[in-house]
This record gives structure tokens, sequence and C-alpha cells, in this order.
């Protein structure tokens, strides 16, 4: 008897074809709608900021308006928001030049700004990014020098209280912060922080070395890097982690504010709950496998060729909390795990030194596994689903697709018996 077929339901095999759903929408009552209509209003009264036109955008790019409110209402599902949301949901994309925003970099690759300056077929929400009302940022302005720090300054004066400031990288401490200087006066970088963000309606770190220190915090972590929330006070603070940042989660954090007037609710981590509320092994493509106890061994072995679990090659989905599942990247054409590789924890902290390796973790890195045992030597020793997230009814069935092996194993070890017994006879 083929195993696979004792889980069905939530654990079938039928799980693995479907495309992760996003979570349960919520009840919006007529007090919410009426602030979002209000906050609207009030938006489309101010002036935009930004030489962009966001419809311009899409067509010179051959993106239709169908192609616009479809991505518009993957956005307001993520958000947890009623279907019915999705024309505000559009309209605030199109008013967020009204927003303005100050983008800085301290210890990075810039590899956030570049995933969507870059991408040669950009999406929609790739496009909205280059859309915002930047009033600041040193990879894509003309000014230069002296030049530049007068436009920040101005830039920060002219909307103080009202601005968003991204900061994409970690800070630097070492040295008295002078590890990273800024523009012909030589600031350091901890202070242009500290600056900024004491007249910012919010912070944004954008990426996970401006969440929590990335590459450059990694041991021995020579700079004494560190992370926003760590050097900014006062102010909201949302970290948006990835390596790089998905910019969907980007747009969608501040489509959030221009449509409601506020910054969403955030985990102990600071992360937008809406975005990094489950685990990726919650809605993983391949957690029927993990369940199952089918893991790949060995790259471009028969299970990897099958689609099955990479939990034994080193993947951290059961660790990471993140929506990649549901919302990929590239307009969701790919991630990761849908490409044959392990997810790499890269929106968790300290994940370079902690996850980001091909191999499982020794021990439970979050958390404790059941009987004090870390989640592979649960998998090594009870099966695969004993210490999901899921709990005792992960731990129930992962039990009863042992007993099944065992005596799919003894039956089979009857039947051969039997065989023999026949044949000698």
């Amino acid at each position: 008897m083929d195993r696979r077929a004792l889980f069905t339901g939530d654990f079938g095999l039928d799980r693995a074809a479907k495309q992760p759903s996003a979570p349960p929408p919520v009840v919006v009552d007529e007090a919410f709608q009426r602030q979002c209509e209000a906050r609207l209003a009030e938006m489309r009264a101010m002036a935009p900021l930004a030489g962009f036109d966001l419809r311009g955008i899409l067509a010179r790019n051959k993106l239709s308006r169908r192609r616009f409110l479809q991505w518009s209402a993957g956005i307001t599902a993520a958000l947890a928001l009623p279907t019915t949301f999705t024309s505000q949901v559009a309209e605030a994309a199109e008013l967020m030049g009204r927003i303005p925003v100050i983008w800085i970099e301290g210890q990075s690759c810039t590899g956030n700004t570049e995933a969507f300056l870059r991408a040669s077929a950009p999406t929609v929400g790739e496009l909205i990014l280059q859309s915002l009302a930047l009033q600041y940022h040193e990879t894509i302005m003309a000014g230069a020098g002296f030049q530049a720090e007068q436009t920040l300054a101005a830039a920060a004066k002219q909307y103080a209280g009202k601005y968003v400031l991204v900061i994409e990288g970690s800070i630097p401490t070492g040295a008295n912060g002078g590890y990273a200087t800024n523009g012909a006066s030589a600031q350091k970088f901890i202070d242009r922080v500290r600056d900024l963000s004491a007249n910012a309606a919010a912070v944004i770190a954008a990426g996970s070395c401006a969440s929590f220190g990335g590459i450059p915090a990694a041991s021995p972590n020579p700079t004494g890097a560190t992370r926003v929330s760590d050097v900014v006070s006062g102010v909201p603070v949302i970290n948006i982690p990835a390596c790089p940042m998905n910019p969907d989660n980007f747009v969608g954090t501040i489509l959030h504010f221009v449509l409601t007037g506020q910054w969403p609710a955030t985990d102990s981590l600071l992360r937008p709950t809406w975005a990094f509320g489950t685990l990726i092994h919650d809605n993983c493509p391949r957690r029927a496998h993990f369940d199952a106890g089918e893991y790949v061994q060995g790259w471009g072995d028969e299970a990897a060729q099958n689609n099955f679990c990479l939990y034994k090659m080193g993947c951290k989905g059961p660790y990471t909390s993140n929506n990649c599942p549901s919302i990929g990247y590239n307009e969701n054409t790919s991630w990761p795990i849908r490409a044959g590789h392990g997810c790499i924890g890269c929106s968790q902290p300290a994940f370079w030194d902690e996850l980001a390796f091909e191999r499982p973790l020794a021990t439970q890195v979050h958390g404790p596994g059941i009987f004090g045992l870390g989640l592979q030597s649960s998998v090594d020793k009870f099966g695969a689903g004993l210490v999901a997230v899921a709990g005792v009814g992960i731990a129930v069935h992962a039990v009863a697709s042992g007993i099944s092996r065992r005596g799919s194993r003894e039956r089979r070890s009857d039947d051969v018996e039997a065989d023999e017994t026949s044949i000698e006879s």
C-alpha cells in the first residue's frame, strides 16, 4: 500500500498541488470602511510629489490596467482585506506618490534597490516602487557631493514629521561609527540615521541587513554592525526582512498606510504580521512530503525529481516566517523552494550564522522539540511530522505513518515468506 494514500484532507497529496492560500479575510466593519474612504479623500487632496504617473509607467512597460487590477487583488488578499477593497487598494497604489520618502543606505550590497531597478521585465510592484515620491536616494539621484547633501537637508526640513525614512543596510557602531560615513561632509551613518529618524513619520528597515544586521553583522562582526531598531527610538519602526526583501511586501506595507493612515500590526520582531505571520513550512507546497517522511537525500536524486521535502538538504522553512509560498518573487513566478533549493531563512535574525547552510539543524533554534529533542533528532527518530508547528495533530498522523510503514513492511515480509513457502512446496 502506498503510505501517501493515508494522508487526506489538509495532509493529502492534493495539498502539494494547490497554491498556498492567503490568510482568511478579516471582517471589516462600516467604521473601517468609512475610515479608508476618508483617508483616500485626504490623499487625493494632496499634491503629487513624484514626477511619475503610475498609469503612464504601466503603459510604457506594456502592463494593462487589467494586469494592475490583478496585482491589486493579490495584495488585497495578502493584506487580509475583503475582495471589495481591491479598487481602493488600486487607488491607494496610484496615490503613493503623495507620501514623501527619504531612502538612505548603510552597510549593504544595495540588493534591495537593485532588485527592482535592474529587473529586465519589471513587475507591477517594482514599477510602483519607481512611482514613490523619493526625495533622496543615493543610488538613483542625479545629484552628488554637496548638492546631494543640500537636497537631503531641504527635503528633511520641508517634510518634517511627514516623510517615511527607508533605511537599507546595517548600521556600524564600531570605531565610534567610523566604518560608514556619508557624502562630502563625511557624516557618520549612525548620526545620519538618528538625525533623520527624529523627524520621520515612520522608519522602514528594508531588507535583512537593516532589519537584523544581516551579513555585515555575521560573526565575527568586525564593524559592530547592528539593526535599525537598536538605533532608532521614538518613531514606529517596521522591518521588511529577506535578502532581498520582496517588493510586494514593501509596497503592501506603504499601501496599508496610504489606505488607512495607520501602519500595519507587527510581530515581536517588528515585521508586518500580514506578510510574516506564518511559517514558510505551514504553507509549503512540499509539506505533504514532509508529513509523509519523504525527503530529498541528495541533489538530483529521484526524490528531488519528484519534488520531495528539502528539509534534510538544509531547508529552514520550519524556522522561517515569511509569505514566500503565497506571494513568491517576480509576480509569483518562483521562489527558492519552488526552484528546487531549500529556504535559507533570510528573513530571520542572524540567518547567516545560524540558518544559511545546506544541512539540517542539529537542534531546534527557535524553541524546543518534542521531548526536548530538536527538529532533526525528532525527524530521525520519530518521523517527519512530529515536531511540526501544527503540533499534536501532526504528531498523531506522523506516528500513524510510522505504524503504517511498519505494518506495510511486516505485510511485505509475510508475503515474501508465503511466496517462498509456496515455491518450496
